[in-house]
Parts: structure tokens; sequence; C-alpha cells
């Protein structure tokens, strides 16, 4: 029997269709005529659905309930993958009246729970760029112009915050992956330095038990959770005491350093935080690069919430000593107004990443180091990535450095007259005197026996942030300072005004009245 074989011009039989190019063609963004229509079609579809979302909705959340949100996802979306396909006009009505008019609308100006940005439009514009180019970072191959604007916006950056030649970084997916970074260079350059030993090449030695990081017991939770992905445990971190603002004691610093070489352990990485989660506070920064100094540990400062404070004449003064960090984390989907994710790891000496580089001949062969050409991988833990400096670079050409400290200007002040209002309001109690833009309280009335009682409090705080919620009209975050429920206002959005902060301080006012009556 003879078998013909096909020719790669014919088309391919499946079922009863014939199958060529032509029959996906439209599906993708290329030069044919029905593909630029489709495209367009598409973007315009999914513009009118976010403009509907935006112009019709002027709360930051519907109030739907998990289990009434469910409920309707499973009645418009019958199947995740149906067998046939639909229109793009209905898919898309039906994302926007279901999912879109049910999301939390970031950009509402009484949005204020978490370090969550309204995404600015420039950046939302280059993002159509970014995923219709859909280019990977790790490869000059793959990232050729790409490639050259990141390696533009990292140099700018280190001129930013090392002004030092030899500094150099790399984007990230945000602050969690920046602090894994400075602490595996950080573990890594410890243990070849102290122990001649290679943790690329042979994993850890025995020592790795005594291994300590440092930090503010205030400090972001990715220090411990990357403590243990190092594979170094929880027990590796040691908690310093807070002053009263909540940032890093260099007393307690001292006292641990001090207790930590007593005891035989190895302190390779002290994180400061500019910038922390609840209260915005940023420890003493130059400080705290002394004592890394004095033992000869790595200094890494995660900046990922206060990084953006370096725009600002005002306010850059919060970090001084920042240029003395061996690493820096800060994000750009915060006080950068980008959408997520966007972030970026810096290095004061660049010969760090060396620790982390590794070659494969199918994607960054040894010989292109040669040629010169740069292949960004070898900065990363990633691999595959998105091209996220080009949208920070629009947004930056778009706006100015003028705009951007405004912006961040106005929200510390913001932030700042918001602390008054509430210390000269009875029924509220005040936690913390912004140093960024974060302001952390509690309903507290004096005057009411009934709820004096802290458990009581704290049931009534979880209500009103509840409340708030199911009504819709406000998105406030909740947290524990020593054992007590606070409410958080994380004014990050530069439409929010002082009259939409008394809005819903009378708010909260009126639910707890209506709460005490029933």
């Amino acid at each position: 029997m003879v078998i013909k074989q096909a020719s790669l011009l014919e088309p391919v039989t499946h079922g009863s269709a014939q199958l060529n190019n032509q029959t996906f063609n439209h599906y993708f963004l290329n030069s044919t005529k029905e593909s630029l229509d489709n495209y367009a079609n598409a973007m315009g579809r999914a513009q009118d659905a976010l403009v509907h979302q935006f112009s019709n909705n002027k709360k930051p959340y519907s109030g739907l309930s998990h289990e009434e949100f469910t409920g309707l996802f499973n009645e418009t979306f019958e199947e995740i993958l149906p067998d046939d396909e639909s229109s793009m006009d209905t898919v898309l009505e039906n994302i926007g009246k279901t999912i879109l008019r049910h999301s939390i609308v970031v950009s509402n100006p009484t949005c204020l729970a978490h370090l969550h940005c309204p995404p600015l439009s420039s950046a939302l514009a280059a993002e159509v760029m970014i995923s219709g180019t859909n280019q990977s970072m790790d490869s000059w191959d793959q990232s050729a112009s790409a490639t050259v604007l990141e390696e533009k916006m990292v140099d700018w950056l280190s001129d930013l915050f090392f002004q030092r030649k030899r500094a150099d970084g790399v984007f990230t997916s945000g602050g969690t992956q920046s602090n894994f970074m400075g602490l595996l260079l950080a573990r890594d350059r410890y243990l070849k330095r102290t122990f001649n030993w290679n943790a690329q090449r042979n994993g850890l030695p025995i020592e790795a038990n005594k291994l300590r990081i440092l930090c503010s017991k205030d400090a972001h939770f990715t220090v411990r959770q990357s403590a243990f992905l190092l594979g170094l445990g929880e027990k590796a971190v040691i908690p310093v005491e807070t002053d009263s603002h909540h940032r890093m004691c260099v007393d307690s610093l001292d006292r641990c350093l001090k207790e930590v070489r007593n005891q035989g352990l190895h302190p390779f990485a002290l994180v400061a935080t500019a910038g922390t989660t609840d209260f915005g506070s940023v420890d003493p920064l130059a400080e705290i690069a002394t004592r890394a100094y004095q033992h000869q540990i790595w200094f890494h400062v995660d900046a990922a919430y206060g990084g953006a404070l370096m725009l600002s004449e005002s306010h850059k003064h919060q970090l001084t000593g920042i240029n003395l960090a061996d690493s820096i984390s800060v994000d750009f989907h915060k006080l950068f107004y980008q959408p997520i994710s966007c972030g970026a790891f810096l290095v004061k000496d660049k010969s760090n990443f060396d620790f982390i580089k590794l070659h494969a001949d199918y994607l960054n062969p040894e010989d292109d180091e040669d040629t010169g050409i740069p292949n960004l991988v070898t900065k990363s833990i990633q691999t595959t990535r998105r091209f996220d400096a080009l949208k920070l670079f629009v947004s930056f050409q778009a706006l100015g450095k003028k705009t951007f400290a405004d912006m961040i200007d106005y929200t510390i002040k913001l932030a700042q007259d918001t602390a008054i209002m509430i210390e000269k309001d009875s029924d509220f109690e005040l936690m913390n005197h912004p140093e960024i833009n974060a302001v952390v309280f509690r309903y507290r009335a004096e005057s009411k026996e009934k709820i004096n009682d802290t458990e009581e409090l704290n049931r009534l705080n979880r209500l009103i942030r509840n409340k708030l919620l199911k009504q819709g009209h406000t998105v406030l975050a909740r947290t524990r300072v020593n054992n007590s429920v606070y409410l958080k206002l994380t004014l990050l959005n530069p439409s929010t005004t002082v009259e939409d902060i008394q809005s819903i301080l009378s708010q909260i006012k009126h639910l707890v009245e209506t709460e005490q009556r029933i």
C-alpha cells in the first residue's frame, strides 16, 4: 500500500470542515483587514463596557454578597468553555453586566482600603500596546526595543535612588518578588564571603540554620515568607521593636544584633521599611545603614510603598539614607499610579546579579555576552515577563515630574488634614499621625458606656467596615493594633477630597446610631 503524504499547501480536514490558516486568521492581531477590523471591534466593545461601568456606577462597590454574585455568574455563564463560539458583542456585554458591574472600583474617591491606586489613563493606553505586542522580556530576540527601554528606565531609577554608576535593576511583579530577590542575593553573597560556599551549585550548607534576618516587627509579611522560601524557615527572622511612630527602634536593633552575635548566629540581612503597610512609617534609614555597614551585612530597603517620595521635593528627605542600601524594592502600582503589576528591584552593585545568573543555549547562550547582546533573564527570577517598563515610561512622558510630585504631595496633605479632623472629633480615636498617606483610627465614643468594652469596640469597628462595604458607598480597610480592631483610610487617590472624608465619618456615626437603636 502506498500512503499519500499530504502537501503542506493542502488544507487539513477536520470532521466535515477544511482547516487552513484563513480559518483562524481573524482571531489574532495581524496585518490582514479582517484581523484588524476584528481587533478594533473587540477593543471598542471592551472600552464601551468600561465607560458604561464608570459612567453609571458612582459607588466603589455594588454591595453584592459572595453568594449572590456566585449565583449571578452561574446564571449568566452556564459553561466556562462552551462548544461553540459566541460573538464578542455578546461576550463583552455579559462581562460588563456581571463582572465589571460588581467589581471593586479602585478609582472611586471612597475606595480607600488598600495600597491599591487608581491607574493613570496614560498607563492604561500603554497596557494596550504591551498586551498587543506581547513581548517577553527574557531575551533580546523576544523584546528588542523593549529591552532597550527597560534598560533606560532601570538606569534612570538607579540614578534616582543610588546616584551610582555600578547600580542596576530589573522590573518585577511587585514588592513580594523584589523583597525575595533582595534576601536571595543577600543570603548567597553572605555564604560566599563567609563560608566560600556556592549556594547556586551546592544548595545550603549546614551553617544555614544559623542564618538570621533582622527587620522591624511592622515589616511586610514577605520578609517572613521569603525566609521560608529560601529554606531558612520563619525562625530566621528576628523582629525588632518599633518606637511610638511605628518605626524601627535603633536601640532595640543594637540589642538584637548583640544578642545574635553572642548566640553564635549569622545575621546576613537587615531590612528597613520605607512605608509600612498599616501606618506608612519610614524606618530611620541612615542609622540602620550605619549598623549594616558596621556588621558587614546586606542592607535591603523595602520602599514598595514609600519609594515614590523620591519624586517629591517636599517629602523625599524622609528617604535620606536610601542610597546606602545594597538593594531596594519599589512598586509603581502604588504611588506611581500604574496598573497592576509593576515594580522594580534595584541593586547598588550590579555584580551581585551574578548570584542568580544562569545560561540556557535555547534562550540566553553565554556567547551572547561576548557580542554585547543583552538578555535580561540573567537578572530575574522570572523567565516570561511583561514589558511593564513601557507604561511607566508613557506615564512619565505624559505627565512629567511636577504633576507626579503634586499628586503625591496632595494625598499626603489630605492624610494630614484627615488625621486632624479625626483627632478633633470625640467620637473617634486616632492611632497615628501619617508620615505618608495612611490614617489608622477607630470609632470610640467615650460618652457611650455600652461601647467602652474592648470586645464590644472590636465588634463594632468590624461591623462598621462590613456594613459600609455591603452598602457599597465606602471601602475601608481593617487592621489590628495591640489586639484592638482599627479602621484604615489609605489615601492614595488624588481625586479624594476632604468632603469625601467628612461624608465617610458621618456615615460611620449614622451607622453606629442605627446599630445602637436596634
